[in-house]
């Protein structure tokens, strides 16, 4: 098992060097950073400075690998660049030092505050909004596929397939727009819910910050719906395959009751193909759940890289890119882990 985390986080590394050519070589061509930074009223003394610091002054490939040393954990810096620059981690040697760090993502042009800050900021928002809206479309998702598999050809399962098709098809910013006018502008009176907002909001008198999950609701709703749809419809055809299983058959001479028989046998072998459906979607939510924050408002990395978009502040967005890869590769690590305590057979294997 430990040679397998090794290989697959070996793979993993390989993937997000990648990542890192192609963010640095992408964003490489728009514009002039020392401009962003200052504007077009900036001297020509101040933006050489600039130009210096982000080491434009330099060759193409050794901009590079500036960019690598920085974005790497493991890197060799001067104590001068670890004072100017505020890393944090652990540093071996005099002149030179040996970093253990958290990765330096460079400031952002607009802010002037470290990327890594600003990105920390808001990936709570968009974990909380991932995880609530992966617990809402697995526990209906599995539900309404063991439901149409049992119901089979009755009115229930062709309602079932016939949402999820609805589902899948519909886009989520589509989604996003009718949800958000349906529940909180036509019945918001009724539901109490609001347009936008995020998982915190501020006191108008005293200025303290409070929790209000409400805020939630909506945004994961619409964000739910698509993995919702995939996992109702993988969910019934799997379990249609398992309920014509010997097992299941000896189960029921046995005397089980219908409800332990699909529950604790049927469904256990059924969920691998869900559990790639779940982890699949999970990832991809972390990554790609621009447009729902945007509409509803909702603090997250979303929100903020299109923001930093609409800016052209690069750094932030080069991070963002950066950050959500990493965690899609440690999703679908954590994955292949949830196989094996799901089936042993993939577990010996």
């Amino acid at each position: 098992m430990i040679r397998y985390i090794i290989r697959k986080s070996l793979y993993g590394l390989l993937v997000l060097a990648g990542v890192v050519i192609l963010v640095f070589f992408l964003f490489q061509g728009f514009g002039d950073p020392a401009r962003l930074v200052m504007g077009q009223t900036g001297d020509s003394t101040t933006i050489k400075n600039i130009r210096k610091e982000l080491y434009l002054d330099q060759p193409r490939w050794k901009q590079f690998l500036y960019y690598v040393r920085d974005v790497s954990p493991v890197s060799i810096h001067t104590e001068a660049e670890i004072r100017e620059k505020n890393l944090h981690g652990i540093f071996i040697g005099g002149h030179y030092n040996i970093a253990i760090k958290i990765p330096y993502l460079r400031r952002s042009y607009q802010t002037k505050r470290d990327v890594w800050d600003i990105l920390m900021e808001a990936l709570p928002g968009t974990i909380l909004l991932a995880v609530a809206a992966m617990i809402f479309a697995t526990l209906v998702g599995i539900s309404l596929g063991v439901l149409a598999a049992v119901k089979k050809d009755k009115w229930l399962d062709g309602s079932a397939v016939f949402a999820s098709v609805l589902g899948i098809s519909a886009p989520s910013f589509f989604m996003g727009i009718l949800i958000a006018y349906f529940f909180a502008i036509y019945l918001g009176p009724f539901t109490g819910l609001n347009l936008t907002g995020s998982y915190y909001q501020y006191d108008d008198v005293t200025g303290e910050k409070y929790l209000t999950l409400r805020n939630l609701v909506l945004p994961a709703l619409t964000l739910g719906i698509r993995p919702l749809a995939i996992i109702t419809q993988l969910t019934r055809s799997a379990m249609l395959d398992v309920l014509n299983q010997d097992y299941i058959r000896t189960a029921y001479a046995k005397g089980l009751s219908k409800g332990k028989v699909l529950w604790k046998h049927a469904l256990i072998n059924a969920l691998n193909p869900v559990i790639t459906a779940i982890t699949g979607w999970f990832a991809e939510l972390l990554a790609g759940a621009f447009f729902v924050e945007y509409i509803f408002g909702w603090k997250g990395i979303g929100k903020l890289t299109v923001d930093a978009l609409d800016k052209l502040d690069f750094p932030v967005v080069m991070g963002s890119v950066l950050i959500t890869a990493t965690l899609f590769i440690l999703v679908n690590i954590l994955s292949d882990l949830l196989y094996g305590l799901v089936d042993p057979r993939i577990r010996v294997r």
